[in-house]
């Protein structure tokens, strides 16, 4: 019987009664499966059904993309409001009228809100009336302490009005006391000299004067805030508003251990909890709370990184006082944790600082809150398609290393759950072979990811037991190595060998990377004698563009980084017994490399490696013939040359020393190269829309002159000739 044709085909799946009969058993049997009232047990069914009809698992292609800082959301918290209502608002203008950060509508509505408020303000008039008259008897009774209100209510209009020195500076400060109004119709406000803050600084400093540092406060509040809010003061000049942030910050510290009484021995977050039911706390309280909360509005409105490095410096003296606002905590560790993840320099450093400290000196979920937030601040930073400041994310690696590194513990729980994260995407992309799942493991956030927690098993393995975590660690970059073999991806690759290196140099396992190291060595792509090609930098990207595989510049820097990889790698194992036989394979590929070779640096390079790993393994082996002991007496094996290790001067430490400072000389060459690239198409890029304009804006997108321009100039040309 011959074959149908496309009709009869197409006429049989429709009317055939076996096609019917199997598109009823399926319907029947979907329906049947969607009925149940378990919800799980219906995807699972379903997966198997689709897995049994079509032939293959759809498992991996329903893969839950979830990000790769999901494990530390759950720990990331961010308070918008004050939980508290004594602690967390505050009239901060105390000496003068009443202020409060309630917005409208926090309040309850209704009736019963309205009766509630009216119920305690007249419990507030009658406490008020019975202090009032309790004043009213004392005075009567003791006419002494009637003149001291009377001076102290005289110091407290001085200071209000801004008349706080002498008779003899009264002319120089009149100008406090000045109501200026703008030129443009707006509110008026007080204008702050640098004579007044001075007077007060002075009268907080000499004679302990509480209403002179409450006129401080409400002045460094309102400089904290200074362009983001309408307040009611202004500024003489930019020299009178240093001289307060900068006299506040560098004494207000000192000043509210003064009030409260505590020594630097005692200045620590336990002191702190204590004094919160003593009377003088209730005094200092609202001035403590105004300074923090001025100085977290400080950091989140300052630009130069000079100043917020100074006021970080500062800030961390103050640290323990937190422990009695909980919600000024969480904004600490949110804007400081910002600061580090995108400042730089002393900046960073100072950030940092301030993110350590609270993590260690505070309890465990500000601990878990500080490790949460600086891991999505490292990831987001991760990013990029390409890294531009390496050096920076350097830092941040390091600094979160040293974060999880205060409670090993505590942290290990969350990198397995990293690192099982990763292992997932990993599973699902050799399944499923997508692009999406490739392109997700390719990105500097995978890298980075997998990078922070070598470095923190790298940190940690000697003191605590991090085996399994290191061996998934291992398996992972394994995988990643296998799963992208192509030249494109030798920047990804050599990241993966340098891994596997500094886990084997922290545990002292011997992990087989030298095939990696010899696969990148050996991979022919172009021949010798190309075109140059662009500089190229492998520490920048994870996947090589196109156009740069058949440049010279690739293969040399893909020689070179292979020959750094593998000399630390042999460094490792040099002074282990078995170094002969792990060298001997490698030996034998790199001969037969270098005699393909005949560019004379990179000739020169692979001989140099070759005889010095060939000294090296005549110098094992003739210590080795000079023991005694069996290859199964395990401690005599591991303490075989020890001496010679510790004393860091044999010819094969010597060679890498002069490897890493040529590869270090080397990227600080091509890293001013491709900052000076990068400059060139930055400067191209401003001035093309300069030419454009420059020819009458009539060239479009294209390049190309835009006819309707050009035809709609000549019309208007035309016109104005016939009208003249």
């Amino acid at each position: 019987m011959g074959k149908l044709g496309k009709k009869a085909r197409k006429f049989a799946k429709k009317n055939l009664q076996s096609v019917l009969r199997d598109r009823r058993k399926k319907k029947a049997l979907f329906k049947k499966r969607y009925s149940s009232k378990n919800g799980q047990s219906n995807v699972e069914d379903k997966a198997k059904l689709i897995h049994d009809s079509n032939g293959r698992n759809t498992e991996v292609e329903a893969f839950d993309d979830s990000p790769l800082d999901a494990p530390f959301m759950e720990n990331e918290s961010d308070v918008v409001a004050d939980s508290s209502d004594s602690d967390g608002y505050l009239s901060e203008d105390i000496s003068c009228e009443d202020e409060t950060d309630s917005e409208p509508g926090k309040f309850l509505e209704g009736d019963r809100c309205t009766s509630e408020l009216m119920a305690q303000n007249r419990k507030i008039q009658e406490d008020l009336a019975v202090q009032k008259k309790k004043l009213e008897r004392l005075k009567r009774k003791d006419p002494s302490f009637s003149k001291f209100l009377e001076r102290y209510k005289e110091d407290i209009e001085a200071l209000q009005n801004g008349d706080v020195s002498s008779e003899e500076d009264e002319t120089s400060d009149r100008g406090r006391d000045s109501v200026t109004e703008d030129n443009q119709g707006k509110s008026t406000g007080k204008v702050l000299t640098i004579s007044a803050i001075s007077s007060w600084c002075r009268l907080v400093k000499e004679e302990q004067k509480k209403a002179a540092f409450v006129c401080v406060l409400n002045a460094y509040r309102a400089a904290c805030r200074y362009g983001a809010e309408s307040i009611g003061l202004r500024f003489q000049n930019a020299e009178t508003f240093c001289s307060l942030v900068m006299s506040v910050l560098s004494e207000a510290d000192n000043i509210f251990r003064g009030l409260l009484g505590l020594s630097s021995s005692s200045y620590k977050k336990e002191a702190i909890l204590k004094l919160k039911d003593t009377p003088q706390w209730v005094n200092v309280k609202p001035l403590m709370k105004s300074y923090l909360r001025s100085t977290l509005s400080l950091l989140d409105q300052v630009t130069d990184s000079d100043v917020l490095a100074f006021a970080l410096t500062r800030f961390k003296v103050s640290l323990p006082f937190f422990a009695a606002f909980p919600y000024l905590l969480q904004r600490l560790i949110k804007t400081t944790v910002h600061l580090w993840a995108t400042g730089g320099g002393m900046l960073a450093s100072a950030s940092f600082s301030i993110v350590r400290d609270v993590a260690s000196l505070f309890t465990t979920d500000c601990f878990d809150n500080c490790l949460a937030k600086a891991f999505v601040a490292y990831l987001a930073q991760s990013r990029a398609t390409e890294i531009v400041n390496n050096k920076h994310l350097q830092f941040l690696r390091n600094s979160l290393v040293d974060l999880c590194s205060l409670d090993a513990q505590k942290s290990l729980p969350k990198a397995t759950a990293s690192v099982r994260q990763l292992s997932k995407i990993l599973h699902w992309a050799l399944r499923s072979k997508k692009k999406e799942a490739l392109k997700r493991i390719c990105s500097w956030e995978y890298a980075n990811c997998i990078n922070l927690w070598v470095g923190f098993i790298a940190a940690n393995i000697q003191d605590y037991d991090l085996q399994p975590l290191f061996f998934t660690m291992v398996q992972l970059i394994n995988g990643v190595v296998g799963l992208f073999p192509g030249p494109r991806y030798f920047p990804l690759r050599l990241n993966c060998i340098q891994w596997l290196n500094d886990l084997s140099n922290s545990t002292g396992v011997f992990i087989p990377i030298a095939s990696f190291v010899l696969d990148v060595l050996e991979y022919k792509i172009v021949r010798e004698g190309g075109k140059p090609g662009p500089a190229l930098s492998f520490q920048s990207v994870v996947k090589l563009p196109k156009n740069c595989l058949k440049s010279q510049m690739f293969q040399d820097e893909c020689i070179k980084s292979a020959i750094e990889q593998l000399s630390s790698h042999f460094l490792q194992w040099s002074y282990h017994i078995s170094f002969p036989e792990l060298a001997t394979v490698p030996l034998i590929r790199l001969k037969k490399f270098y005699e393909t070779k005949t560019k004379e640096s990179l000739h020169r390079a692979i001989k140099h490696l070759i005889e010095q790993v060939e000294k090296n393994v005549d110098f094992v082996k003739r210590k080795r013939d000079e023991v005694a002991f069996s290859p199964n007496d395990h401690q005599s094996v591991e303490a075989f040359l020890q001496f010679e290790k510790s004393s860091l001067s044999s010819p094969f430490i010597q060679y890498y020393r002069s490897v890493l400072e040529k590869a270090a000389l080397r990227v600080s060459h091509k890293n001013e190269k491709i900052s000076l690239s990068r400059l060139e198409k930055s400067k191209r890029k401003r001035e093309q829309p300069v030419e454009n304009a420059a020819n009458g804006g009539l060239i479009n997108g294209s390049g190309h002159k835009d006819l309707d321009a050009v035809n709609g100039t000549k019309k208007r040309v035309k016109r104005r000739a016939l009208e003249a």
